[in-house]
């Protein structure tokens, strides 16, 4: 199973296409268990030599953000879908296993459609408030991720997401998430790299019990 343990994604304002590569492997070098590029407003054409880029120069698994044309020829791990993109069992039916396939679930009606489609992990959130993601919705705790991950298949990973800092992370990891992802702790932060290790730091200690 691919590690989930701390997905830092890559995104505006944060992150650009020419910042993007060293910030990356500084995430890498932390302890990043994956990157995923949420670059939504990126030309294809620079989303994928982007991408390009990010798989031959990392050792961990690249996600793309939306574009599942991109990730695929780009050779990537895989794809993230969000509610508005296009439907994940449409993804699935020209991107077969082994091409990995994540959804944003948010709601009980998000968490029905996921459930009848055959995706490698629910991404859950907004757990906190955010202002890294303007389409994130009102967050909704630890109770209501809780909540959530019940749906969930028994062997589904299940990753949170929204707000999530070295000061929140250890609650919702403990809540059962089986990783963390996050924006701005990791690439907002001075350091990446020592930021990136702080949070892994604690999505170890946790897992160890």
């Amino acid at each position: 199973m691919i590690d989930l343990g701390l997905v830092a994604i890559a995104s505006p304002p944060f992150v650009d296409a020419a910042s993007v590569m060293g910030a990356c492997r500084a995430a890498e070098g932390g302890g990043a268990t994956a990157v995923q590029v949420r670059f939504k407003n990126c030309p294809a054409s620079v989303l994928l030599d982007v991408t390009e880029r990010l798989v031959a120069a990392l050792s961990i698994p690249v996600y793309v953000n939306d574009r599942a044309d991109v990730a695929l020829a780009a050779s990537a791990t895989g794809v993230h879908i969000g509610t508005e993109d296009i439907p994940p069992a449409l993804v699935r039916g020209f991107a077969a296993n082994p091409f990995r396939l994540g959804v944003s679930v948010g709601t009980t009606d998000e968490a029905g459609v996921a459930l009848e489609v055959d995706v490698d992990y629910w991404s859950i959130g907004s757990i906190y408030a955010t202002a890294s993601k303007s389409d994130a919705g009102a967050p909704i705790g630890i109770a209501g991720f809780t909540k959530l991950t019940r749906l969930a298949p028994a062997e589904m990973p299940v990753i949170a997401i929204g707000g999530i800092d070295a000061s929140n992370a250890r609650p919702v990891l403990e809540a059962g998430a089986h990783g963390i992802a996050v924006i701005r702790a990791v690439f907002g932060a001075t350091y990446v790299e020592r930021s990136t290790r702080e949070l892994r730091d604690i999505v170890d200690e946790v897992r160890r019990g």
